[in-house]
C-alpha cells in the first residue's frame, strides 16, 4: 500500500513525497547484510511497540510516515506532520558473544552512527546530548531534532529513532524544537537519509558486534565522547526517586553511564535518569 494522508493523497504536500519502499529496499537488503526487511506503513501508533509484538527476526525495519502515538524516554510523546520527518525502528539481536550487561550501549550506538551519517549525507552538524537526544544548531541555538529510545524485548533489543526533517518553524511542537531544513542541511530527501543512517548503524553494530560489545575497542566510547555535547557541561541530573545530583560533566564510562564531578570532589556515574544542561561547555585551553 502506498502510504498516504487523510485525504488518500500521498502527493499533497509536494514537498514531503512519500518514501519508496523499493528504492529503500533494493539499497538496503542484501544476503550477507544486517537488514533483512524493509516496511514501510502509511500511520501508527509507534514503530517501536509494532516491532516488539511482531517477535521479528533481526534485522527487520520498520518506517511510519506518521506516528500518532511516539514515544521517547520517560513516556513523552513525540509527534509531527505526516512526512515531515524520519520514524523508525529496527530489532538488533547482539547474540551471546556480546555480554548483557553491555547491550545498554545500543542507544548511544544509534545516536553515533545517525549524527556521522547525517554530516555526511545532509551536511549538517548533529551533537549528542546523553543519553538519547539528536541536537542541532538553529540560528546560534541549540536544538533537539530528534531522539532515540531503545527497549529489550526477549533476547533482542528495539531501537527506535525519531528525526525531524522539513519541520518547518510554525511546526515545531516546542519553541527548542529543531529540524534539518532549520539548520541549513543540504539534503531533505527523506529515501537517501534513511538509507544512509541504516548504513552506518549496520556499520557501527558489526564493528560493536565484532568486538564483544568493548566500547572501547571499537572505538564508540571515543566517537560518542567526541561528538557529545553534554561532556564539560554543568548540568542537573534528575534520577528516578526524585533525587537530583548537579555537577560537571566529565566523562561516559565502559558501560556508557555519564560521569559528573560534583562539587564535593566525588565522581558519580549516572546510569538512568533526564540530563539537563545548566552552562555551556567550557572553551577548550
Amino acid at each position: 500500500m502506498t502510504p498516504s494522508d487523510a485525504s488518500g493523497n500521498p502527493w499533497s504536500d509536494l514537498d514531503r513525497p512519500p518514501l519508496n519502499t523499493t528504492s529503500l529496499r533494493r539499497g538496503l537488503l542484501r544476503p550477507d547484510g544486517l537488514w533483512t526487511s524493509v516496511d514501510v506503513v502509511a500511520s501508527t501508533g509507534s514503530t517501536n511497540s509494532d516491532l516488539v509484538a511482531s517477535g521479528g527476526a533481526e534485522g527487520a525495519v520498520l518506517v511510519a510516515e506518521e506516528q500518532t502515538a511516539g514515544r521517547g524516554r520517560l513516556d513523552r510523546t513525540w509527534s509531527a506532520p505526516p512526512r515531515s520527518g524520519l520514524f523508525f525502528s529496527f530489532l538488533l539481536t547482539p547474540g551471546p558473544d556480546v555480554p548483557a550487561e553491555r547491550w545498554g550501549w545500543l542507544p548511544l550506538l544509534a545516536g553515533v552512527a545517525t549524527a556521522t551519517a547525517l554530516a555526511r549525507a545532509a551536511g549538517v552538524d548533529m551533537a549528542l546530548k546523553w543519553p538519547n537526544d539528536l541536537l542541532i544548531e538553529v540560528e546560534g541555538a541549540e536544538r533537539k531534532a530528534g531522539g532515540i529510545l531503545a527497549e529489550r524485548t526477549g533476547d533482542s533489543v528495539v531501537v527506535g529513532i525519531g528525526l525531524n526533517v522539513s519541520l518547518r518553524a510554525d511546526e515545531l511542537p516546542v519553541p527548542m524544537a529543531g529540524s534539518l531544513a532549520l539548520a541549513g542541511a543540504k539534503v531533505l530527501d527523506r529515501d537517501p537519509l534513511l538509507r544512509a543512517v541504516l548504513r552506518s548503524v549496520e556499520e557501527w553494530y558489526g564493528e560493536w558486534r565484532r568486538a564483544g560489545g568493548d566500547p572501547g575497542a571499537c572505538r564508540l566510547q571515543q566517537a560518542y565522547a567526541a561528538g557529545c555535547a553534554t561532556l564539560g557541561r554543568t548540568v542537573r541530573a534528575e534520577l528516578p526517586g526524585g533525587r537530583e545530583l548537579v555537577g560537571e560533566a566529565v566523562a561516559v564510562d565502559g558501560d556508557g553511564r555519564l560521569v559528573l564531578a560534583t562539587e564535593d570532589g566525588v565522581q558519580e556515574p549516572v546510569g538512568a535518569g533526564d540530563i539537563v544542561h545548566l552552562r555551556p561547555a567550557r572553551p577548550e585551553e
